[in-house]
C-alpha cells in the first residue's frame, strides 16, 4: 500500500505543486504567537496517557476494544537529534511492548514549526502515519507540507520501520501484532505531542496515508482525543483489501502465502485490527477521508464503507480522479486542504483540478 505513481519523475512533481498550492497559507510570523522554550537534546518531558477506557454498548465493539487498550500509565518523551531532515527525533515506550528492544521505543521525527526569527513558535501539531514504503516517502511529504501550512509536524515511525528496525522486521508472522502496537503507538503519541512546551494541545490532529490511514481509522475509533483525524488513502474491510486489493496489496498475499500462514489465520488477526468495527464511534464532524476514485490497491468500496459506518458528511468525503499511486499528484491539495481545516483557514478558490470528482464507483455516504 505505498502511494507512489507509476512514473518516478512525478514523485518530485507534488514539490512544485505544494509550494504553488500554499502560497502564504498558515501562520504568518507577524500572526504567529509567543515563541516557546528552546529544548536542549536529551531534554525529558513528562508525558501521562489519556486513553478514555468508556463504556461501548456493542458487544462486538467492546470486544475489539478490549484487545486494543492498554492501561494508562505516565512515561517519559525525550528529544534527541535527528538523523534526517527533521529537526529532532523523539522517543517515548510503547504502550505495547513485543520484547524487541529496537522496536519497543517510539520514534518520532519533529519538523519544527518556526516564526521569522527561526525560533520555535506554539502553534497546532499534526501527527503523521506514513504508508508501507521503507523510505516514507509520501508521510515525510505530508509532514514537510504540513510544517509549511503552519503546524509543528510529526511523523511516526511504525513498528519495524526507520529508527525502530530490528533483525525481526520483515517478519510476516510479526506483521498483524505489529499493526496492533502501531495503532497504541498512534493513539500514544497524541499524549507525547500534547506534552511538548511548543504545542498548542488544544489543538492536535492525526493524519494516515494508505496503510498509515487504516491505522489512523481505528485510532479515531478508540476515543475522541485527536482534535481533528484525516485518512487518507484508506477506509475499513481491511480483509477486503488484503484478499481483492492489487499491486501492492497483491504482493503482500505473495508474501503471506510464502510466510505459510493460512487465509483464515489472516482473517482472524485482521479482524483484530478492523476499523469497520471502531468506526461508529469517531465523530463524524472531525473527521474527513481523502479516497482514490480508480484504486487499485484500496477498493473504493472499502472507503465508502468506512464513510458510510462513520457517518461522514459529503463535505468529509473527497474522492479524486486517480489511482493509489496517481494519486501523489493531488497530495499537495490534500495537504493544503488538511492545513485550512487545522487552522481554520476559508479554503482557497482553484480550477477545476482542485475539486473532487464525483465517480459513479464510489457509492454516496449516507
Amino acid at each position: 500500500m505505498k502511494p507512489r505513481p507509476p512514473i518516478r519523475p512525478l514523485l518530485f512533481l507534488p514539490w512544485l505543486l505544494l509550494a504553488a498550492a500554499c502560497p502564504g497559507r498558515g501562520q504568518s510570523p507577524a500572526e504567529a504567537t509567543p515563541t516557546a522554550p528552546v529544548i536542549l537534546e536529551g531534554s525529558p518531558f513528562q508525558a501521562t496517557d489519556t486513553l478514555k477506557s468508556d463504556a461501548e454498548p456493542l458487544p462486538d465493539a467492546a470486544a475489539c476494544l478490549a484487545g486494543l487498550r492498554w492501561t494508562p500509565d505516565k512515561f517519559q518523551v525525550t528529544a534527541n537529534a535527528s538523523a534526517a531532515d527533521s529537526d529532532w527525533l523523539l522517543r517515548f515506550p510503547s504502550a505495547v511492548p513485543t520484547g524487541i528492544a529496537e522496536n519497543d521505543s517510539v520514534a518520532l521525527e519533529w519538523f519544527v514549526h518556526r516564526d521569522s526569527e527561526g525560533r520555535a513558535a506554539k502553534a497546532p501539531a499534526m501527527v503523521v502515519i506514513h504508508e508501507s514504503g521503507r523510505g516514507m516517502v509520501a508521510g515525510r511529504l505530508f509532514a514537510r507540507g504540513l510544517r509549511l501550512m503552519g503546524c509543528h509536524t510529526f511523523l511516526i515511525h511504525l513498528p519495524g520501520y526507520g529508527a525502530r528496525t530490528s533483525a525481526m522486521s520483515g517478519d510476516m508472522k510479526r506483521l498483524f501484532p505489529g499493526l496492533r502496537q502501531a495503532i497504541a503507538d498512534a493513539r500514544r503519541a497524541r499524549d507525547a505531542v500534547a506534552s511538548l512546551p511548543q504545542v498548542d494541545a488544544g489543538n492536535i490532529g492525526i493524519c494516515g496515508i494508505s496503510l498509515g490511514g487504516f491505522v489512523t481509522s481505528t485510532v479515531l475509533g478508540l476515543d475522541h482525543a485527536y482534535d481533528r483525524g484525516f485518512i487518507l488513502l484508506a477506509g475499513g474491510n481491511l480483509e477486503d483489501v488484503i484478499f481483492k486489493g492489487e499491486r501492492d496489496a497483491a504482493s503482500l498475499r505473495r508474501q503471506l502465502k510464502a510466510a505459510a500462514i493460512p487465509d483464515d489465520d489472516v482473517r482472524s488477526a485482521v479482524r483484530t485490527i478492523e476499523p469497520l468495527r471502531l468506526a461508529h464511534r469517531a465523530d463524524p464532524d472531525k473527521v474527513w477521508l481523502f479516497s482514490a476514485s480508480r484504486d487499485e490497491v484500496v477498493p473504493p468500496a472499502c472507503s465508502a464503507a468506512f464513510v458510510a459506518a462513520a457517518r461522514l458528511a459529503p463535505d468529509h468525503h473527497a474522492a479524486y480522479p486517480a489511482g493509489h499511486y496517481s494519486a501523489a499528484l493531488y497530495m499537495p491539495l490534500m495537504i493544503r486542504r488538511i492545513g485550512e481545516l487545522m487552522l481554520n483557514l476559508p479554503p482557497l478558490q482553484d480550477p477545476d483540478i482542485s475539486s473532487p470528482v464525483p465517480n459513479s464507483d464510489i457509492p454516496p455516504s449516507k
